[in-house]
């Protein structure tokens, strides 16, 4: 029998997405899966028409086919975060979980991508106790051989902790990512961007570029339970948090792979919308803490200092060039929320960096050494400014 998956899926007032997404999953030729959607409070009626879909068949346009999405009756089974959690009483559901196929956990509020994720990692831990876990966002949606690709790669290589597929724009099928590049301050992007698939990076596995996506993401359990069975650093809340991740495999020895048979089609940035002062404010924070965390102390004392001064000097063109001083107050709120947090994260740091096998300068192989992001920051918030 094939490995057993349980896929994860997140809503936030994004129930035609997630349906949209639902559907191509029961449309896969794997066969040995289950389904877990966690709501993260939405205050849109997705509950009521994720169950409506499951049950009495609703239908709505798809921009692939009608049939997509349209689905036979579904079982479903509720619960809450609580009854969600490890050693709560859910009255023998879990002995008869073969017998549903979507189980959704209801969040009584909105504890955003990563902790979100985590709800559901650890009740799928608890209660299915899966081969692999599959982390994928609802606004996506996967190619009938997607998962079977995935989880075939996966069992080539046990050192494999972590694997991406082909992801393409949902608009247009062009490159959404292939795995994503990073330099060495963590300034991030998805490698092949926006070009036409014509197979460039199919011969490509593990060796050009530094991390997977968190949009779909097939993560194996060992890996899981040397994290203590916690997935996502649950204070990044959104954005660089696959770079986390995927850094603190490499440095516990796991492998980051890209299987190009695998396709996932992605209609991205369907949460928060555009670049924003908002989002600003969270990658610069995210970034700090995982510099903070995975770089050994040597390595820290110098790329940290050199980083926030380099933003800065970014910054201060920005605001020569744009008079906006909202990204300025993003940077300061992230500084001030990682003095705050500081705490935290060394305590984190101290619990990876004991369990370090892999050394920064093998870490920084997978790296390029300047991306030159903040140049392509300023250029890319004229052209806003511009239009």
């Amino acid at each position: 029998m094939n490995p057993e998956v349980t896929i994860i899926t997140l809503n936030w007032n994004g129930w035609q997405d997630t349906l949209e997404c639902l559907g191509s999953l029961y449309h896969i030729d794997y066969n040995n899966y289950r389904i877990i959607l966690v709501d993260n409070a939405s205050t849109d009626d997705s509950l009521a028409n994720i169950e409506a879909y499951c049950t009495k068949e609703l239908k709505f346009a798809s921009y692939f086919t009608e049939d997509l999405v349209r689905n036979k009756p579904t079982k479903v089974v509720h619960y809450t975060k609580v009854a969600a959690e490890p050693g709560a009483d859910r009255s023998g559901a879990v002995a008869q979980r073969a017998d549903y196929a979507l189980t959704v956990i209801e969040n009584n509020h909105n504890y955003g991508f990563t902790e979100g994720n985590n709800i559901g990692v650890a009740y799928a831990l608890n209660a299915f106790d899966p081969d692999y876990i599959l982390l994928l966002n609802n606004d996506t949606v996967v190619d009938q051989r997607f998962l079977s690709a995935l989880v075939g790669a996966a069992e080539n290589d046990q050192q494999i902790g972590l694997l991406q597929p082909k992801m393409l724009r949902y608009a247009d099928a062009t490159i959404d990512n292939t795995g994503n590049v990073c330099d060495r301050l963590v300034y991030c992007k998805p490698r092949g961007l926006g070009e036409g698939d014509a197979g460039q990076y199919d011969g490509d596995s593990r060796d050009d570029f530094f991390y997977a996506t968190g949009a779909c993401l097939l993560v194996r359990k060992s890996l899981l339970w040397a994290r203590s069975g916690e997935c996502f650093d649950p204070h990044l809340f959104a954005y660089y948090e696959d770079v986390d991740l995927s850094w603190m495999a490499r440095l516990l020895g796991f492998k980051v792979g890209y299987v190009p048979d695998s396709v996932c089609y992605h209609k991205g940035s369907a949460t928060f919308g555009s670049r924003s002062p908002f989002i600003a404010y969270l990658s610069d924070r995210n970034r700090l803490r995982v510099l903070i965390k995975n770089y050994s102390l040597r390595t820290l004392f110098f790329v940290l200092p050199f980083t926030i001064l380099l933003k800065s000097a970014v910054l201060a063109v920005e605001c020569v060039i744009n008079i906006d001083l909202r990204y300025v107050s993003s940077f300061l709120r992230a500084l001030a929320w990682n003095i705050q947090h500081l705490r935290s994260t060394l305590i984190e740091r101290k619990k990876l960096q004991s369990q370090r096998k892999i050394s920064d300068s093998e870490i920084m192989t997978h790296m390029i050494v300047f991306s030159l992001q903040p140049r392509a920051e300023i250029k890319e918030r004229l052209g806003h400014q511009r239009s």
